[in-house]
Formats: C-alpha cells, structure tokens, sequence
C-alpha cells in the first residue's frame, strides 16, 4: 500500500534502451516506452520483494476475525487465496492494461470485511458484498461514472479516508502483536487501552514486534527496497530461534516452528464460497448497501490514487496528467476487487509498492507478468508463509500506517476549516471507533454541514448531499427504533 520514494527510472536514450525483443517487444511496447528486457524482469522482482509480504498478513488479519456464527478462516487456505488472486490480477493487468502496477488483498478493506462485515453475518456473506463492490466498480467504469464520482468528494476528505485507514491498520497492528490490549471491562477505567497485557511489556513475542519495527523502519530510513519482507523474514527467523531454545506460552494465532516440508499443494477450499445477497437479510438492505458502499470507497480512492501515482512515477502520463488508456487499467481493477470476494481473500487492490519495480525500469506489463509468476510460485509455499507469527508480520502495518499519513496528510488544506475539520474527524474517527465506515460517514456529514454554515453550501457536490442524508439516517435508525 505504500513505500518510500523510488530512484528515478532510466532514460529512454541511456544504452540498451532501444533494444527490440521481435513479439514481445511489440505487444508490451518495450521498446517504444524507452525500456529493455532486464529492466522489466528487475522491476517485477522488486515489486514481488517489496509487496510479497501480504501473502503472510492478509491471512493474520482475515484469519483472526470470526463470523456471527463463530467460524474463523483456514489459514493455509487463505494464504492460497492470497497469493492466487494477486498472481491472476496481476497478470490480467500487465497484459490488458500493460502498465507495471502489482494488485494484491489491499491492507484496510481486509480489516472492514474482518471486523465489521464477518461479525453481522456469514464469511461467505461478507464476501459477497466485496464482490458486488467490485460489480459497483466495473459498471461506473464502463458508464464512464468512475472519474466522475471520484471528482465529487474533495481531495482532502480522499486523502483523510487513506489516512484514517493508515492510522487503523496501524492499531490493528499493535493490538494483534499484543504491544496494546483492551483493559477489561471489570477494571472499570475509562481507559480502554493499555501497554502489553498488564501495563507492561513482558515476554519474547512482544520483544519480537518492538525488534521488527525498528528494524523495518531502519531499513525503509536507508531507502532499502523490500524493507517490509526482509523485516518479516529476519523477525520470524528471530522468532523460530527463540521458541526452540526458550518457553513461550503463545506466540498466538501462528506458532513459529519449521515445517517437516515447506513445499505443499495449494489448498483451494475457499475459491467460490460467495453468497452475493445472503447478507442482506442478516443486516438489512440499508445497512447491506452502506456496507457495500464502504468497501466501495475504500477500494475506489485508494487505487485511484496509486495507479495516476505509479503511472505519473513510469512517465506514461500525457502533459495533462491524463494516462492513455486508463479505462482497461480501472477495469481490471474493478475485476480485481470482485476477484477478491470470489476467492474469500477480500478486495484486490493496486500496490503502490509497483513504485518499487518502477523505481528499477519498470515501464510495461510485462514487469506485472514477473511478479504475477512469483506470486503463482507462492502458492506452493504455503507451510513457510504459515509459519509467521503475527509478531513478525503485523511491524508491517505500523510501517504501511506512517507512510500512507506521510504520503497524504501535506495534502489537505488545513487553513480551510471546511475541509480540515471533516477531514480531522474522517481520519480520528477510524481507529477510535474501531470502524471504517464511522470515520467516512462522520466525515462527510461534517463536511457537509460545514459547508452549508459558512455559506458555501453550493460548492457540495449532490452526491455529497446524498451520501451524507444515507449515513445520516443510518446513524439515527436506532432512535428511530428501525433496528
């Protein structure tokens, strides 16, 4: 989801960059876009190094969480999961939209299927509204609706909504490597969180996420390219030595222990299972479409962002900004997200971790078919990306947390009290109430008030006014005794 600035991508004139490579060449446009065989192939393996680490948390954060009936996920299979449908979608936009822009389960919109849909309703349920957002998706790309709607919410509220996201995952990422814990309600302190499990820190798992973190950040500070997954791979190796040599009560979900065979065949027992509306009837149609409409946004302006960003970074944008083209690349990133639901590993997304394979000469498609492939390799490994305890991947989310605020915050307009205060509420709202949907829907309602108290309530788009009547009334339902 994020990553530290890339080195600047070879000119076209530099040796080697008019090369041609007969079918391949043209069919990916190598050459004409001022890049060569091994530029594409290092990209793609930057990119794969530099993104691969959601094959290890996109279980952890789905395979923590539990449906209203008290059923949790398949580890093993959400890992194959993971990895197939970053392998596919990948490979679908490399070669229909040929840009070197890597999709994988998008960190944020994991944690609203995980923690806000499975506990109203079914696992299968709640992956079904992911696949009717990614429904949602293709049919505004293909009216043309897309780029328009995405023009009705301000950049600052767009930018707050990816920053109280970064501030979400990043709790998420303290509290499942046990460096915060809920206080428990008998303790009857307004309080609700404190430091590890009694107000300190204690044990070697907790050792292992502060080590992570340092480490990550480090190394993301020295400008290293696959900083996350290297952190992931020195923390859990750091981890198997310490279980086999100390007595560690739990590690928690993932116990760190080799396995007798790394290699094993993929587990597909979670590709299909979608019921497309059997959460309606468990929530309601108005909360259903609200839910559907969250994971909506949550994928909409984030992927928006990364492709124009990514593509801006692989100069394939014109002198407008405008990149050729661009309605297959949305395309198949609406795809994506339905893909995700499908596969029960919840909305695919763009990586804005592509930058890093930009960053090597990345300039085609062809760089997503090498990552695509690693991914497809992945899927044999699923006993090695088993094996991480959350201890070692969840430094990942603190990491991801800071450069998505690092990235956005600089921009909104924070002299403009109708855009900061929403925007304030919008990214505070999410970690504090443990809710996506609650910092959207607060923020829009400010925004729009706000507006309309300082006279500027003409500069409200009407889909704002909408939005902002739909969550409103939502908020009001229980006084209105309609749950």
């Amino acid at each position: 989801m994020s990553s530290s600035a890339p080195a600047k991508v070879p000119a076209p004139d530099q040796p080697g960059a008019g090369r041609t490579y007969g079918t391949l060449d043209r069919f990916f446009r190598i050459s004409e876009r001022g890049s060569t065989l091994p530029r594409e192939v290092r990209g793609g393996l930057a990119t794969f190094f530099a993104m691969a680490y959601i094959i290890v948390l996109n279980p952890i954060i789905l395979g923590s969480a539990k449906d209203m009936y008290g059923h949790q996920l398949d580890n093993g299979q959400l890992v194959t999961a993971t990895a197939l449908t970053a392998a596919l979608t990948t490979l679908l936009m490399g070669v229909i939209g040929n840009v070197p822009i890597a999709l994988a389960a998008g960190l944020g919109v994991n944690s609203v299927v995980a923690l806000q849909l499975a506990p109203r309703m079914s696992w299968p349920d709640a992956m079904g509204m992911v696949v009717l957002a990614g429904f949602v998706v293709m049919l505004l790309v293909a009216t043309g609706l897309r780029e328009r709607v995405m023009n009705a919410v301000p950049y600052g509220l767009r930018k707050a909504i990816s920053i109280g996201i970064g501030l979400f995952i990043m709790l998420i990422g303290l509290v499942d490597a046990g460096f915060v814990s809920r206080i428990p309600d008998a303790a009857q302190t307004t309080v609700p969180l404190q430091l590890g499990g009694d107000g300190h820190l204690n044990g070697w798992p907790v050792l292992v996420f502060v080590l992570g973190v340092l480490l990550t950040l480090a190394l993301i500070v020295r400008k290293v390219s696959g900083a996350i997954l290297i952190s992931i791979v020195a923390m859990t190796v750091l981890a198997v030595i310490i279980n086999a040599v100390a007595e560690v009560p739990s590690w928690g979900l993932t116990t760190p222990k080799w396995p007798g065979n790394p290699v094993a065949s993929p587990d597909f027992g979670l590709i299909g299972q979608v019921s497309l509306f059997g959460g309606f009837g468990k929530v309601g149609m108005l909360t259903g479409v609200l839910f559907v409409f969250t994971v909506l946004l949550s994928c909409f302006f984030d992927a928006m962002g990364t492709i124009m960003g990514v593509s801006d970074e692989a100069k394939l944008t014109d002198g407008e900004g405008q990149m050729p083209g661009i309605n297959k690349v949305l395309f198949v990133d609406g795809l994506a997200v339905a893909a995700g639901g499908a596969s029960s590993s919840s909305a695919t997304t763009a990586f804005v971790e592509s930058t890093a394979g930009v960053g090597e000469g990345a300039r085609t498609g062809l760089a997503n078919v090498v990552t695509g492939g690693l991914f497809a390799v992945a899927l044999f490994l699923t006993p090695v990306a088993t094996m991480v305890p959350s201890q070692a991947a969840t430094p990942a989310l603190v990491a991801v947390g800071f450069l998505i605020l690092a990235g956005s915050v600089k921009e909104i307009d924070w002299a403009d009290y109708t855009i900061a205060v929403p925007a304030f509420v919008t990214m505070l709202m999410m970690p504090f109430t443990y809710s996506i949907t609650n910092g959207i829907g607060m923020g829009f309602i400010t925004f729009v008030v706000l507006r309309l108290a300082a006279g500027r309530g003409r500069e409200v788009p009407p889909a704002m006014y909408a939005v902002a009547a739909v969550f409103a009334f939502y908020y009001l339902m229980p006084a209105l005794g309609l749950t």
